[in-house]
């Protein structure tokens, strides 16, 4: 079903993954909205141990919000409800589950169903955000043009598109184009909220708003030394200034989602 997301297109958000408390300070200071808390020795969306989704938590003020990785999840529903849980305790405002292992409809739809009361349970404030590889026929994951109308029906807040294999290949590249337009539009449709992350950088950002996204999340362009660095001030500065000028085009020139080419995808 919908949720209470507008249809009209929202201020773009910056999301930030950092990896320790250490982080969070550039992060806020750069300008993003959204500190994501992941572990990335466990993957594209490996899930952090409670005592540091707390410590972050306890760093961030509104209006800035945290998100936390779930994991690139197997279909187990039990464990990741029993995950969801937890991390809503520890404060998370977005839950992310990637659908790695649940790679049917069916699953998929029975472990983000989970998941989401699961959370509600804990923190009914909580919102769940479901995440589709653009890569997926690389990792044998649900086909993302499935998504959409799975996370709608599982209560889901929103949907996003990522890699699950980090070698700087993105999103844009891996899943193209009009098949991640095609993508936003089916979510968007839905009200549900969308978003981006998977090797992208300032030079994406203009098409990534064109396309509809409404969440852009970042790691490695946020990071002095790439991925596996640490994340700078300045760089997040720049990538935040990055988007508000993507923000700054001509209300005409914003892609609308084509119903024919939504079809086809």
């Amino acid at each position: 079903m919908p949720n209470e997301h507008s249809l009209a297109a929202p201020r773009l958000r910056l999301l930030v993954s950092v990896v320790s408390p250490d982080e969070v300070e550039a992060a806020l200071a750069g300008g993003a909205d959204i500190v994501d808390v992941k572990n990335p020795a466990e993957g594209s969306l490996g899930a952090p141990t409670p005592a540091l989704l707390r410590a972050i938590r306890s760093q961030v003020r509104p209006p800035a919000c945290v998100s936390a990785a779930l994991g690139d999840a197997p279909h187990l529903p039990g464990t990741l409800a029993l995950a969801a849980a937890g991390a809503a305790a520890c404060g998370a405002d977005y839950l992310k589950v990637g659908l790695l292992g649940s790679a049917r409809p069916d699953q998929a739809l029975e472990l983000l169903s989970a998941v989401r009361r699961a959370t509600a349970e804990v923190a009914p404030h909580a919102r769940l955000v479901a995440v589709a590889y653009a890569d997926a026929s690389r990792v044998g994951a649900l086909p993302p043009h499935e998504l959409p109308p799975i996370a709608s029906r599982a209560g889901a807040h929103g949907v996003m598109l990522d890699t699950a294999v980090k070698d700087g290949v993105s999103s844009l590249t891996a899943f193209g184009e009009d098949a991640v337009i095609g993508f936003f539009a089916a979510a968007r449709a839905l009200g549900l909220v969308t978003g981006l992350a998977g090797a992208l950088g300032p030079d994406d950002f203009a098409r990534v708003a064109r396309f509809g996204a409404e969440i852009v999340g970042v790691r490695g362009s946020a990071c002095d030394g790439g991925r596996e660095g640490r994340v700078s001030a300045a760089r997040v500065r720049a990538l935040h200034a990055a988007l508000a000028l993507s923000e700054a085009e001509p209300a005409a020139r914003r892609a609308r989602p084509d119903p024919r080419r939504s079809a086809a995808t």
